[in-house]
């Protein structure tokens, strides 16, 4: 999404100058946090990738959401109303700037400018997280493995403003976020190489026609 502010300069300055707030390191497969407790935190990823995910009763892991530098998460976002408890995982090792919703309109002892900037701009990077989950439900609507995969082939296009672009998934998360079976999907994406819709070489992957 394309901000009306430098969101990197933004998050930099409140990282630096709000004392409401804290950055902490996660390693790869680390839980950031879990969404069961409301505690009604939020968060940004200020370096690295997350997934958001959900284990059902067989223990199968299906990928809700994926995060990226600059998106933000948290239970704010969510209403959960199962016993199926969310997680988000970090994929590599990455940096998370935590602080609690309540802030956006309460100043700290400080007075800090930025939390002006903050109510100012907060709204900016829900809208960009309410389209990332219309996407998502748009995505999984999808009746066909084939369907589900050209949709989201053509979201990552469309983010990358080329027919040409990476999937930041491995092939067994995105049959989880996909909610497919991985051995199906496979077939699938043989077939569309095969039919000349798209061209994959590792995760790259170039679409010739949809």
């Amino acid at each position: 999404m394309n901000y009306n502010f430098d969101v990197n300069k933004f998050i930099e300055d409140f990282k630096n100058n709000c004392s409401r707030i804290y950055e902490k390191t996660f390693f790869k497969n680390e839980v950031i946090i879990s969404y069961i407790k409301k505690r009604e935190q939020v968060c940004i990823l200020l370096e690295g990738t997350a997934d958001l995910v959900r284990y059902d009763r067989n223990g199968d892991r299906i990928i809700i959401d994926h995060f990226s530098k600059n998106d933000i998460f948290g239970e704010v976002f969510y209403n959960i109303t199962t016993n199926n408890e969310l997680f988000v995982e970090a994929k590599q090792k990455s940096k998370v700037l935590f602080f609690s919703y309540d802030i956006i309109h309460t100043k700290c002892k400080s007075n800090c400018k930025f939390h002006k900037e903050l109510s100012e701009y907060f709204n900016e990077l829900v809208l960009d997280k309410i389209t990332d989950l219309n996407m998502r439900i748009e995505l999984l609507s999808k009746r066909s493995i084939r369907e589900k995969l050209l949709n989201y082939f053509n979201l990552l296009s469309i983010q990358k403003f080329s027919k040409s672009f990476t999937i930041p998934f491995s092939l067994t998360d995105l049959a989880d976020y996909l909610s497919v079976d991985r051995s199906a999907m496979m077939r699938e994406m043989k077939l569309l190489k095969e039919e000349g819709i798209i061209v994959k070489t590792g995760n790259r992957i170039t679409i010739l026609q949809h």
